[in-house]
């Protein structure tokens, strides 16, 4: 079930002053709210942009970022090691590339 959002309809408010706002979990086939389901006041709904799920989670940004991933996806990954030296690890290239110091 879809969560709604609402807001207290405040008679004598002032400009920019709002009233509560609370959440209901309702059905979409269930008609709006027009009072406060504990104090009786006059609601109405305020909308928002949906709060969809996300497809990103942890794990599937280190599958994403692995050696075969990137390698099947036509990237190629280079690691530093200890000497100044960057190795491949996945992908097509050259084995390794080494930093040349070049004239400024």
């Amino acid at each position: 079930m879809p969560t709604y959002v609402y807001e207290v309809v405040l008679e004598d408010a002032e400009d920019g002053e709002e009233g509560q706002v609370f959440e209901v979990f309702q059905k979409m086939s269930d008609p709006p709210l027009t009072k406060h389901p504990q104090t009786g006041q006059p609601v109405r709904r305020v909308f928002q942009a949906p709060n969809l799920p996300s497809q990103y989670s942890e794990s599937r940004g280190k599958a994403l970022m692995s050696d075969a991933s990137l390698k099947r996806n036509g990237f190629t990954k280079y690691e530093k090691d200890g000497n100044g030296k960057y190795v491949k690890t996945a992908g097509v290239g050259p084995k390794s590339i080494k930093k040349t110091d070049q004239p400024g």
